[in-house]
Order: structure tokens, then sequence, then C-alpha cells
């Protein structure tokens, strides 16, 4: 007995660790003063006072809370007439309709997301904050009715029938006699209903539109830099908020029931005149807060008065939008997404109008070809005359003559490395820029290794070791590419992107392939970390700012380019994100392998090209082939 009882206690605390060890860990780093995950710096507030001075996260989170109020409660509305008709009906019809009630909430969210997201598409309606209710509203419904449902069951109908036998009307008796039963069923489909869309990433991924952000998408939008600590701030207070309305309600539910006796608990369950009351004050509060917030989200400036900007997520310095809208009296509605990937679809199929994006070189190569951005008219960019003269030979190979983008940031991919986990010869190849990629083969280093795990940046490596372009489309060149990636595999401590810089600022590895972007980031938390680009070569990458061909406000687009460029917005934006950015107007950097890649490692870089479907389908198909190996 006393084994089970001991197993059982362990099971429970191991099930409990498993739930809220994550949590525990994101609520102590938001208290953390430095960015990393993998280095404590300090007890600090900053975040929390971030969080709350930051505009966009205050609009996510209205936009959050009050998208979930208001489909829940739509949704809740409907759900209920819903049940009420199912209750109608014989059991035959009523099985039918409860069948295809449990299909959405059994498919899957992306088939869901895309599907609503088409049939906006195909009735030409343009993506906004209704799409995004009307879609909450939708995936809401099923789980209303399934909480709600089984109270019908329960109902007792004598009782409502022996209300109308003594003159109540139908309305009367259902709002007196049936309503207070069903009020359990209810508040749990609204709670389900409230939660589920609180919780949505998917669905509202594919259906928002322009100036629509919720704390899911924009956490989502913010992968390719890094999730900042504001975000484990927040996620902290609407944990705490959460786990103590919790703890109270069910305070509160244990009292009422030790004091009722069990002969009464139905009735003590009934709604009261006054707990009705009172929950219907509460909830016109509430929805009165939410009309208020969408009032105020409606009335968003539109036309020639606001630039919509698409760009990648905390890829530029929140302040500087506001000192935009100071100085050239436009508003700005900016959005954000993580991949070049998922921004080329919003601007190939118009589902946002845009006046200015960020792209990658090989995307704006892409949009190019296929006319979905126009020539830049460099007279209303005067500005554009400190970008530093080696980022033009770079434009050049994916936008010759420079004639439809303005770089925004750019930078290499090489080896980081942790001087105290690397042998004294490793370290002098390194220091001296003599090291080779193939560093990253020596079984000396076996299990300290992170591996990138991008695509065409993995094969990038492996077309650096052979002597083979990085944009090559030979298939057998291809194919001894990734025998090499499988070669590679037992070497490889982990596979990473973003998270690279963290695993090396943990002393978890000792050898990385990161972007030169991150590496900043990585010598501020950890000073043991360096950087080096191979002596065969590298990538050399460049994000720009470009204007789509669907531009509605022109001039306001070029205002925003040409503000970027100005000596005080690149020195604000560069100690904000970190990464180098192409203006002579900040410090000479000449040197440092990190910001000012030297001519003769520039010689030595290539460019990712645009591969097309047939290429992309290509290395996709070897990509698998490695990482299915063994």
């Amino acid at each position: 007995m006393k084994n089970r009882r001991f197993l059982s206690g362990l099971y429970l605390v191991l099930v409990a660790l498993f739930l809220y060890l994550p949590i525990g860990t994101l609520m102590v780093l938001s208290f953390n003063s430095g960015k990393s995950m993998s280095s404590w710096q300090g007890f600090s507030l900053k975040w929390y006072q971030e969080m709350f001075s930051n505009q966009e996260i205050m609009h996510a989170l209205g936009n959050t809370f009050t998208i979930a109020l208001w489909s829940a409660s739509i949704a809740t509305v409907i759900g209920v007439l819903a049940c009420i008709a199912l209750n109608r009906m014989n059991e035959r019809k009523r099985s039918f309709f409860l069948g295809l009630n449990n299909i959405p909430m059994l498919n899957a969210d992306i088939v869901t997301g895309i599907s609503i997201m088409m049939m906006f598409i195909m009735f030409g309606i343009s993506l906004n904050y209704g799409t995004v209710l009307f879609s909450h509203i939708t995936f809401c419904i099923p789980y209303v009715i399934l909480s709600v449902m089984p109270k019908f069951r329960q109902l007792q109908n004598m009782t409502y029938e022996a209300a109308l036998d003594l003159g109540a009307t139908p309305v009367y008796a259902f709002f007196k006699i049936v309503l207070p039963d069903l009020m359990p069923g209810i508040l749990s489909g609204f709670m389900l209903s409230f939660t589920m869309s609180v919780d949505d990433f998917v669905i509202t991924h594919f259906t928002r539109g322009a100036g629509i952000d919720t704390l899911s998408t924009l956490i989502y939008s913010q992968l390719k830099v890094g999730v900042r600590p504001t975000m484990y701030a927040i996620s902290t207070v609407i944990f705490i908020i959460v786990l103590l309305i919790l703890v109270v309600s069910n305070v509160l539910t244990s009292d009422k029931v030790k004091k009722k006796k069990k002969d009464d608990y139905k009735v003590s369950a009934r709604f009261t005149g006054k707990r009705l009351f009172a929950s219907t004050a509460v909830f016109v509060i509430l929805m009165g807060l939410c009309v208020y917030y969408t009032v105020s989200v409606g009335k968003t400036d539109s036309g020639s008065s606001t630039v919509y900007v698409y760009n990648f997520g905390d890829y530029i310095d929140p302040d500087l939008v506001s000192e935009f809208e100071e100085e050239t009296g436009y508003s700005v509605v900016m959005d954000y997404f993580d991949t070049n990937e998922e921004m080329y679809p919003v601007i190939k199929n118009k589902t946002a109008d845009y006046d200015v994006i960020c792209a990658s070189d090989y995307m704006i190569e892409k949009m190019i070809g296929e006319n979905l951005l126009e020539p830049i008219d460099f007279r209303n960019v005067p500005n554009a005359e400190y970008l530093t003269s080696g980022i033009r030979s770079v434009v050049e190979d994916f936008d010759p003559g420079m004639k439809y983008c303005i770089p925004h940031t750019w930078g290499t991919y090489g080896i980081a490395y942790n001087k105290s986990l690397i042998d004294d010869e490793t370290l002098r190849l390194m220091e001296s820029g003599e090291i080779s990629w193939k560093i990253l083969w020596d079984k000396k280093y076996e299990g300290q290794i992170v591996m990138t795990n991008s695509l065409r940046e993995a094969y990038m490596v492996a077309a650096e070791i052979l002597g083979y372009s990085i944009n090559t489309t030979d298939e057998k060149q291809v194919s001894e590419m990734t025998d090499l990636l499988i070669e590679q595999k037992p070497l490889v401590y982990a596979y990473a992107n973003d998270n690279c810089r963290d695993l090396m600022i943990g002393g978890s590895a000792a050898l990385g392939v990161i972007t030169s972007g991150d590496v900043l980031y990585a010598r501020d938390a950890n000073s043991d970390i360096g950087y080096a680009v191979p002596v065969e070569g590298t990538e050399v990458w460049t994000d720009c700012w470009a204007v789509p061909a669907s531009v509605g406000n022109r001039e306001g687009a070029y205002a925003w380019l040409d503000f970027l460029l100005s000596e005080e917005a690149a020195e604000k934006n560069f100690e904000y994100i970190q990464y180098a950015i192409p203006n002579t107007q900040l410090p000479d950097f000449s040197g440092d392998p990190v910001l000012s890649p030297s001519e003769s490692v520039l010689a030595k870089c290539e460019t990712l090209k645009n591969l097309g479907t047939e290429g992309d389908d290509l290395y996709s198909r070897y990509w698998k082939k490695a990482k299915d190996n063994k």
C-alpha cells in the first residue's frame, strides 16, 4: 500500500513538473536582466517596464482579448440557439447534426485556417479585424454546442410545461425555468470558447489583415531575430492572472459547497437573481470595453495619411515608428512575418495591401521576376547616398543596378566558436582567418557542434567544402553534398537556427554555424564567443526594403525609406537590433568581420539565388533524405 501511494505521488509530481517546469523557467527568465535564455545576468524588472511601454505588445494584447470576448460571446448565443433547435429534432436528425458539429473540432487547424482564408479571397473580401473575428466565431460554435447540449438532455420538461400551464409565456418560462439549468453548460462553453480563441495561432495567422496582430502571431513573427524577454514578461502576467482567477473561483465554490446541505445543493447551483444581475453587469462592462477598443481599432487612418509596412518581427526599433510619425505626419501600420515564404503569398495574392516590405535577397530577385515590385525613384530617397559602397556590389547579384530595393541590414554566415572549449590550434586558425568549414567534420569536436537547421545554409556549408556553387542545381552535386551532411550527423550536438546563439552562450557547444547578425548578441552575453568566416568562402546575405507594385501610398513609402537612412534612425536601429547596417554615417567598423566583411572575404562570397520550383523541389527532396537518415 505504501509503495502504491509513493508511486502515485511520484507520478503526480512528475506530471506537474512536465506541465509547469517550462512555465516556471519562462517566469524566471522574465526577471533576467540579460536577453539570453542560457545565462543569468542579474535580477531586473526592465522587461516588464518595456512591456507596458511597448505599444505593439499592448495593441496585440488588446486584439487578443477583445477578439476572444467578442467571438466567445457571439458563439455562445449562436450555440445556445442551435442547441434549442437540436433539442426539438428527433434522435436521428440530432445525431446527424451533432456528428457534423464534431468535424470542425477534429479537423486540423491549418485546414480550417486555409479554407476560411480562401473563402475570403474568392469573394474578394480583404483580410482585416472582422475576418479574424468571423473565423474565431466559426471554430468556437462547436465547443459551445458540445458544452450546452448535455444540459438540455438533463432538463426536466415537466417543469417547463407546468410553467406554461400556469400562464407563463414560452419566453418567460425559458428565462426563468430552462436558462438557470443550462447556465453551467453555457458558462463552460463560453469559457472554453474564450480560451480557445486566446490560444489560437494558426487560424488567426491565415485570416488576419494589415494592422492586426495577436500575442501568438506577434511572438511567432519575432523568430527570425529571437523572441525578446518582453514576451516572457507578458506571458508571466497572463499566467498569474489566470491562476489567481482559478484559485479564487475554486475557494469561493468550495466554501459555498461546505455551507450548503446536500439537499439544497441543486438550488445553490442555480443562478439567483442577484448572481445573474452581477454576472450580467460584469459582462456588460467587459463588452463595453470591447466595443470601445474595437471602434478605436476601426478608426485607424487609411489612404494617403497612413503607411502600411510589412516587416520581419522585431527588426526595427519601435521608437522609430513614433519618431517617423512625429517628423512626417504620417501614421504607420506595421505588420510582421517570420519568413520570406510567409510574406510572399500575401503580396502575390494581395490578401493585404502594403506600401513598404522587407525581404531577403533571393526573395527580392524572385519578386522582381514576377513584377511584384516597382522600381524605386531614388530622387525621392536622398539619404540613399549614405549607403556604403561595398553593399552596392552585393545587391547587384540579385537586383542588377539596384533598381528595386534599398539594403536594410547585411552580413555573412560563419562559425561561432567558444574560446574556452576549443584547442589552441583551432583557436589560432579561427583568429587568423585560416579556418576551414571542415572543422565541423572533425571528430575531436563530436557532440560539440551546432549545425544550421536551414536547408539552403546547410547545403551552402557542404557546397563550400566541395568547391561547388551554393546555388548549384546539378543533381549529382546536390547528392554529394547530401552524403557529406549525412556523414556529419553523428558529430552534431543540435540542429538549430536562432537558438544557436543561446547554445553557444550557455557553453553547450564549442562550434556553431551562425549568421553574423546574431554574433554581437552572443558576444555581449559571453565574451568567450568569437566569429570567423572560413577560407573556402560563405554566403553573404542582405535584407532590403522594397515597394510593392500594388503600393497605395507611394509618397509615404519614400518618406519611410528616406527616414530610415538618416543618421539618427540608422544609429538607433543598430543599437536595437545589433545587425550590421550599411550606412556610412555609422562608426567605421573596418576590421570587424562581424560588422564589416573585408574585400577579400566578400570576393569569396556568394548570394543565395532564387532556384525556381524545380530547384527548390530538388533541394527539399535531398534535405529530407539527409534529415531522415539515422
